[in-house]
């Protein structure tokens, strides 16, 4: 099947770090939730390292969280955004069609993500919507970076993550069972059209499925696996 990178694309939750590659350029000056620093200072820390910052120099309130998330997530898709108008530039970004697939990817991780945070008990709160506003941004960035480091054949995975991926699909599969039946059936549906296009492979989907797992599990419960960045 057709690939929703063109080849495919390779691997990508507490409180919601890898230095961010920019192409160099002038910074400019600093947002007033950045703390007097600058997205690529910001991305070098976790995004639980930041919030922990942000909300010691602010307030540990819930509105002061989410902006710390919302700042975060702003740098990382500027650095998303920048690495694709430099593949683009260079003629070394996927072409129409596997944005599209993409496209078709990220639609569907999007409405599984709705129809999930509405059918936890209760729904998810302002906090845990805002974290998983930022957790979805890693396929996207993942997505470009496949072309920056021209690797549209990752290796199969190790038997440590062969491992991993078994266990998060069946912790999956418990937190779908948990569910009332109506919502059980109607999750599973959703969740099967992120993979409808095939070629995903499965680094790709431990994440999804860590992902996923972030989303359905209880906030009073230890996250299943750590945040993503």
């Amino acid at each position: 099947m057709k690939s929703i990178y063109s080849f495919s694309f390779a691997l990508v939750l507490l409180s919601c770090a890898a230095p961010s590659a920019e192409p160099a350029q002038k910074q400019s000056a600093p947002a007033s939730d950045h703390l007097g620093l600058t997205c690529t200072q910001i991305l070098q820390m976790s995004s639980t390292d930041w919030i922990k910052k942000f909300t010691a120099a602010r307030d540990a309130t819930e509105p002061s969280t989410i902006q710390a998330i919302s700042a975060y997530g702003k740098c990382y898709d500027a650095r998303t955004t920048r690495l694709a108008a430099a593949l683009g530039k260079s003629g070394k970004g996927p072409l129409m069609g596997a944005r599209g697939n993409f496209g078709d990817f990220e639609h569907a991780l999007n409405d599984f993500t709705s129809k999930a945070l509405a059918a936890t008990d209760p729904p998810a709160d302002a906090k845990k919507k805002a974290c998983a506003t930022l957790y979805a941004k890693q396929f996207r960035y993942d997505f470009y970076r496949e072309y920056e480091q021209k690797n549209f054949n990752p290796p199969p995975l190790s038997p440590e993550e062969s491992d991993a991926f078994t266990k998060s699909k069946n912790h999956f599969g418990e937190l779908l069972g948990l569910l009332p039946e109506d919502k059980m059936h109607e999750l599973h549906r959703s969740f099967g059209e992120i993979f409808a296009a095939g070629g995903v492979p499965d680094a790709t989907k431990l994440a999804v499925y860590r992902y996923s797992i972030f989303l359905l599990e209880s906030p009073s419960e230890t996250p299943y696996s750590p945040p993503p960045f």
